[in-house]
């Protein structure tokens, strides 16, 4: 998706690394979904992001609000990320 419809959920409380690295991994997860990425890259860009939303309920709105507006499972990626070994394609 080169023109984004949507835009990607951003705390104010983040520092702007941290706004890049979140939206980073929303690019991964979309990329998961439009052409396949490597579990490695997956699983850095979500362990980045677990870093800046270490609460499970924090995760699951970020997460809750971009499927709502992309319609693209950060937690479904990550599911399968976590039980496969190579490329992960939705």
């Amino acid at each position: 998706m080169s023109l984004l419809d949507y835009q990607y959920p951003i705390s104010y409380d983040w520092n702007t690394d941290e706004v890049v690295d979140v939206i980073t991994f929303f690019e991964c997860v979309e990329k998961a979904y439009e052409k396949g990425i490597s579990r490695e890259k997956i699983m850095q860009a979500y362990k980045r992001f677990k870093e800046i939303v270490p609460s499970k309920s924090e995760e699951k709105q970020v997460c809750g609000e971009f499927e709502e507006t992309s319609g693209y499972s950060a937690y479904r990626v990550i599911q399968k990320a976590k039980n496969n070994t190579e490329i992960i394609k939705m």
